[in-house]
């Protein structure tokens, strides 16, 4: 009785280990060298020559998790979650609670839960870190672009904003001290944007490397690209806001129709059916 109890709580032990030191944020320096050599050709190398494998390593970037060994923690953290449930059914059919057969079902469901639940969380934090970078991105343009026009070179004045936005945005603070690493280890200032841009896979990046890229390439001004580019990018996260505001109006109709009316409905029509039910059973 007690070793299905101990290795529940072996697990979870496992599994709380597991999501701290995933969770733990990596130095600039090493995750500017780890971005670094995964973007040089690509994200896939030598060690990621398996199609899956370079999948799911995109995929923890894209969800801010930069550390060389965050697979290996994926596939633990999808093994505890599938390993959590069959113990929790074998403790049911222990006690009682269960037969031998529906434990079974029941943690075969949980079980394909758990390897589908990391992918979902990945899925949601990539989703949260690209909304937080829309929002903050054409703020710190109009910063950079100052900060150029005033004289500083493009990888100072990325380095002054990541100061300065520190405690605003803290998630673009970090990313722009690596970019500023990564030009420091040699990459131009276009690729190093476009590193950031495969890490978050935003277009809104892309086009910003881009511009980048070209004002490096033909010698134009930066900080003339940079102003035209974060007043698009303001105009479009205006748009996106206005788009929401237009489904507000149509997402708030489904509790309203599911909630509301039912409710209206039995305290009108309740007191009626009620008077009907007794007058057809006085006629009979």
């Amino acid at each position: 009785m007690m070793i299905p109890l101990v290795l529940l709580g072996a697990s979870a032990i496992v599994m709380l280990g597991v999501l701290w030191v995933v969770m733990q944020p990596a130095p600039a320096e090493e995750t500017a060298r780890s971005t670094n050599s995964r973007h040089s050709h690509g994200i896939a190398d030598e060690d990621d020559r398996d199609l899956a494998k370079q999948k799911l390593r995109e995929r923890l970037i894209h969800a801010g998790l930069y550390k060389q060994n965050s697979p290996a923690f994926f596939y633990m953290l999808q093994i505890v979650f599938i390993s959590i449930p069959v113990l929790l059914c074998l403790v049911a059919h222990r006690f009682g609670m269960l037969s031998f057969q529906a434990g079974m079902l029941g943690g075969l469901i949980c079980g394909i839960f758990g390897v589908i639940a990391p992918g979902l969380w990945l899925d949601s934090r990539k989703a949260a870190r690209q909304t937080a970078i829309r929002r903050s991105i054409p703020d710190a343009l109009d910063v950079i672009t100052i900060c150029v026009e005033a004289g500083l070179s493009l990888n100072a004045a990325i380095v002054r904003v990541s100061k300065d936005l520190a405690n605003t945005y803290p998630l673009l603070a970090t990313e722009l001290l690596i970019v500023h690493r990564q030009i420091q280890m040699g990459k131009t200032a276009g690729d190093a944007l476009r590193s950031f841009a495969e890490r978050f896979d935003l277009t809104e990046l892309r086009s910003l490397a881009s511009v980048v890229a070209q004002s490096e390439r033909f010698g134009a001004s930066i900080g003339s690209a940079l102003r035209v580019h974060g007043e698009t990018l303001r105009t479009k996260r205006m748009q996106q806001a206005h788009e929401k505001a237009q489904k507000a109006a149509v997402w708030i109709l489904l509790p309203t129709v599911f909630c509301i009316f039912p409710s209206l409905f039995v305290v009108i029509l309740g007191p009626a059916a009620y008077d009907i039910a007794e007058l057809m059973r006085n006629l009979q």
